[in-house]
């Protein structure tokens, strides 16, 4: 495939999916600034991996019933989702490094919340405000790693996926362990060590300023906040939804919130309409390709951390431990992060982004499926470990295939829009098994989350080649034509 030309510039053959950004000599290395950066993350998707284990001492102790504790997983993913368009603004005028001080800084705060609040309501407040700092974090992480060039991307962003996706994963056998020696709380707690890590980044300030002072578009600076409402809304009723039941939502709020998230969703479309550079800019989601691939990275997200949900309680039921247990069970599933981030930088030469998407949301599909029809320690951790597989996967081809579908000034914005599609697709996961489980057995809870990674395999399947390319900017207007 071709890549169309900018200014002049001759066209070369480049494999689908990944951006052809030259190669500059004053480029920081990819593999130096991506373990920097993976670093970073570690305290973020421990966050999620950490709790999952924890949930049911959670419930015993505040005296809940287990589908409420999903919260405490689908409030960090809500606002860490919310906060990523936000934060793709910020850059606008902020370096990734300001944009990631202040999110480290947030992250910490609400964790310490979330570990001293003594009720469930505060603890999920804490949730809701760490995991906007994540997504700050997470925007701040990515913005540097897709503003380097070429292959020294790719690595940096397989660096990073490896990074999340073992975090997540041994998060399971930390939560356990620091459940079992310390608490839940301080489970909940250990995002907080985000800060001192900060520090570790110090060294590569430099790099990650000159990484976002690329192009950007000045008429995007303004935010938005009606656009930025209305999506909260719709996003927080969609999850609030979900877990009515099992929450034991009555029925006259689950109807106002229901009402609440149809009125978003027709004031999102009317936004995206009448102010074209809002917070969801109608040309970056107009983009050939942008809003399958948000749609598939969701799908795949809410596979996994659906799946991370609910097996460390099943592998308790199957072997009658308790979380330490489940978390060193687990540790295998984790592993396969590593192969999965290594695969991907060597298959992006051989398949288009689209191909390895599929691929990638067929090994979700597989995993949650082994997961819901079999029993025993053994099947869940394989099904888990296949989940797993697609989350690192899915994350490094697709965040590194948002670049080629819009302009290169549009690039902060897309990414934070895409992650912010994947970040509610893993708040959705959850959130969709707890509602489920009340209503149905678990296992066909499981079976019906397999449905929508399904729906990505079949949107990446029907993904046309040219979809592949990035548009190219009008050089009076500085918009894709």
């Amino acid at each position: 495939m071709s890549q169309h030309t900018r200014q002049g510039t001759t066209p070369q053959a480049i494999p689908a999916g990944v951006a052809p950004a030259p190669e500059r000599t004053d480029a920081p290395d990819g593999r130096r600034l991506g373990l920097t950066l993976g670093m970073l993350v570690l305290p973020m998707y421990v966050a999620l991996g950490a709790p999952s284990v924890a949930l049911p001492a959670v419930g015993r102790a505040l005296a809940v019933p287990f589908g409420a504790t999903a919260w405490i997983l689908a409030a960090w993913s809500l606002t860490s989702a919310l906060a990523m368009p936000v934060a793709g603004r910020l850059l606008v005028r902020w370096s990734p490094f300001q944009v990631l001080v202040a999110g480290v800084v947030t992250l910490a705060a609400g964790s310490v919340l979330a570990g001293a609040g003594p009720t469930l309501s505060v603890v999920i407040v804490g949730r809701l405000i760490g995991g906007a700092g994540a997504g700050a974090t997470v925007i701040a992480v990515f913005a540097a790693a897709t503003a380097l060039p070429g292959r020294q991307r790719i690595r940096a962003l397989g660096i990073i996926a490896a990074a999340s996706a073992t975090a997540s994963g041994c998060g399971t056998l930390l939560g356990g362990a620091v459940t079992a020696w310390l608490g839940w709380r301080a489970v909940l707690a250990i995002p907080a060590l985000a800060l001192p890590l900060l520090l570790a980044a110090l060294p590569s300030r430099r790099a990650l300023t000159r990484s976002g002072s690329g192009e950007r578009n000045g008429s995007t600076g303004r935010l938005d906040i009606v656009g930025a409402a209305v999506l909260s809304v719709l996003a927080a009723s969609l999850i609030t939804l979900l877990q009515a039941h099992s929450v034991g939502l009555p029925a006259p709020v689950t109807l106002v919130v229901a009402v609440a998230g149809a009125l978003a969703a027709v004031g999102l479309w009317w936004r995206v309409r009448s102010t074209p550079d809002g917070f969801v800019p109608r040309r970056v989601i107009a983009s050939r390709g942008f809003l399958a691939a948000g749609l598939i990275g969701g799908t795949v997200f809410a596979g996994y951390y659906g799946v991370l949900f609910r097996a460390p309680s099943l592998i308790e039921q199957a072997t009658g431990g308790g979380p330490l247990e489940a978390g060193v069970l687990l540790v295998p599933a984790a592993a396969c992060s590593v192969l999965a981030g290594r695969l991907v930088g060597t298959l992006t030469d051989r398949f288009t982004g689209w191909q390895m998407s599929a691929g990638l949301a067929a090994l979700t599909v597989v995993g949650v499926l082994v997961v819901a029809i079999f029993t025993g320690p053994v099947p869940i951790v394989a099904g888990t470990a296949l989940t797993v597989c697609g989350f690192a996967g899915a994350q490094a081809v697709l965040v590194s295939l948002a670049p080629d579908l819009v302009a290169a000034d549009d690039r902060d914005t897309a990414q934070a829009l895409l992650n912010f599609m994947n970040a509610l697709g893993g708040g959705i996961g959850p959130a969709a098994v707890a509602g489920l489980s009340g209503i149905v057995a678990v296992p066909v809870a499981l079976a019906v989350l397999a449905a929508l990674p399904l729906a990505g395999l079949v949107l990446s399947l029907t993904r046309r080649p040219t979809a592949d390319r990035r548009p190219e900017p009008d050089a009076t207007r500085g918009r894709p034509r």
